[in-house]
């Protein structure tokens, strides 16, 4: 309407069309229709000032022709909505809703007509989700910019709390709840609840670049938190952070922020509470509503979220994650490391010895990692000052140590004979702890492999006949052949005891 202004000005200045042309940019025979379909007015340039653009075009270019919808248009314009939201649903597609239309109503519109008017719909849409936001894909995070504060009951202080964010892609179908800090711990157990509240898992978390998910952001390859991606994993699910200083790639979770601030805060700010516990109370009843809401044109978000996205979400794992501590150790000599926590000791493969490891631990279990391999797993024992062995860890020679019990040796004895069994364990009863006759067991067990089986069971009746229960009685014995005298046999020769000697006085002195 500025360009005819400009033609009719310049008209009634004296200036020609091709000089009005070139000024303007308009055809010359355009500008003569509008000259002339502006002389059949009768009217003058002081006339056309006072005009609106509205009343100005109806004169120049005429009333605007009505438009009229034929009848398979205004089938097409009532079955929109439904087509838009079975849009959402995953795996499905244009095509394959233009075929389940087009077999319902044969004389509707061809294929790239039909996708046309549902582009012309989605683009006029004013809500804020995009329908590329298929069912159970995504779900965005994020900290709410403003706090909410609880009372401390002793000093009256306000205490600040973050508060968490969590919006489905699909339904916007929104998790929210405070925490006393943003630090990896309240983080991953927000995150751990909003998976439990939506009873499923989405294929992908997206959260900005804050430190308790992103260790280094990046527009390409941003390096993930490593207690975040094990999160991810233990969940079966990826994480997708946004590009720095890019709020637009998360925009449902910005603008939940925004309605949260406008529908859950104000009914929170006259409030007093006076526990974390108390506030997530009432936040969660506000948030009931707020999600039970109805959107502009179509259903709440509960709803949206019961009929497209529910089903739609992977399974959650039958534990829950645990958040895992991490520490890092050296492998000791004894194929061991320390819990310093606990001052408990848990076995590593002794080829690990003197490696620097990785321990990751919470309250059920302990895992040793080197170079992102894990080498070892133990249930945690919080016993203090005692060992977690697993046999396999051991060398050959550990192992064949650290089978030494009482059940090991009687057990061993008595395979050769009962009588080797009772004299190892009476040896170890004679002991004031059981432990300290192992070697001396062992070392019976082993004079089988030198002078035989045989032998080694007269020898140990010999020596429960003496009384003496020790290794060295028993190799005694097998020196000096006892085991194969009868006891009628064994005498004592005091002239071979005591062989005579000048300085020996002799019984007779003291008679």
């Amino acid at each position: 309407m500025n360009k005819i202004r400009q033609i009719l000005r310049g008209h009634f200045e004296g200036r020609g069309s091709k000089q009005l042309s070139q000024l303007t940019g308009v055809a010359r025979n355009t500008i003569k229709s509008y000259l002339r379909r502006f002389k059949e007015t009768g009217l003058i340039y002081r006339d056309v000032e006072s005009l609106s653009d509205e009343a100005l075009s109806e004169l120049i270019l005429g009333p605007p022709a009505p438009q009229q919808q034929s009848k398979r248009q205004e089938i097409l314009s009532a079955l929109l909505p439904t087509i838009s939201k079975e849009l959402r649903r995953k795996g499905m597609t244009q095509q394959r809703l233009w075929e389940e239309y087009i077999a319902k109503h044969p004389q509707g519109y061809r294929n790239s007509q039909f996708k046309a008017y549902l582009s012309q719909y989605l683009n006029r849409r004013s809500l804020t989700m995009h329908f590329e936001h298929k069912a159970g894909d995504k779900v965005f995070i994020d900290y709410a910019g403003k706090p909410l504060y609880i009372t401390d009951p002793e000093t009256g202080e306000h205490i600040p709390v973050q508060v968490f964010l969590g919006v489905l892609g699909c339904s916007q179908y929104t998790y929210m709840e405070a925490t006393l800090t943003q630090k990896q711990e309240d983080f991953i157990e927000s995150c751990r609840r909003m998976l439990e509240y939506y009873g499923g898992v989405p294929r992908a978390i997206v959260p900005d670049n804050l430190k308790s998910a992103v260790q280094k952001g990046s527009k390409y390859s941003p390096v993930l938190n490593e207690t975040f991606e094990s999160f991810a994993e233990h969940y079966s699910t990826s994480i997708l952070p946004t590009r720095p200083r890019q709020p637009r790639e998360k925009s449902l979770v910005e603008g939940a922020v925004k309605l949260v601030y406008q529908r859950i805060y104000i009914h929170l700010q006259n409030k007093v509470f006076f526990s974390l516990e108390g506030l997530n109370e009432a936040i969660r009843t506000l948030l009931v509503s707020y999600n039970e809401r109805a959107l502009r044109g179509e259903e709440s978000r509960r709803e949206q979220f019961e009929q497209l996205e529910r089903e739609s979400l992977q399974a959650l794992p039958a534990l829950p994650y645990q958040l895992m501590k991490v520490k890092i150790s050296t492998v000791m000599k004894n194929t061991h490391i320390c819990l310093a926590e606990d001052k408990h000791y848990y076995s590593v493969p002794h080829q690990f010895i003197g490696k620097k490891v990785k321990v990751l631990h919470n309250d059920d279990r302990v895992e040793i990692f080197y170079r992102y391999h894990r080498i070892a797993q133990h249930k945690r024992d919080r016993r203090k000052h005692k060992y977690t062995t697993c046999a396999d860890h051991l060398a050959v020679s550990q192992r064949y140590v650290s089978s030494w019990s009482y059940d090991y040796f009687v057990g061993e004895g008595n395979r050769i004979s009962r009588e080797v069994g009772d004299y190892l364990a009476a040896l170890m009863e004679t002991k004031p702890h059981a432990e300290q006759g192992y070697k001396s067991c062992a070392g019976i067990l082993h004079l089988a492999k030198k002078a035989g089986t045989s032998r080694l069971i007269q020898a140990c009746k010999r020596a429960a006949e003496y009384g003496i229960y020790t290794y060295p009685i028993i190799e005694d014995i097998l020196s000096k052949n006892l085991d194969t005298l009868s006891p009628a046999e064994e005498h004592l020769d005091d002239t071979a005891l005591t062989p005579p000697h000048h300085n020996i006085r002799g019984k007779e002195y003291y008679s």
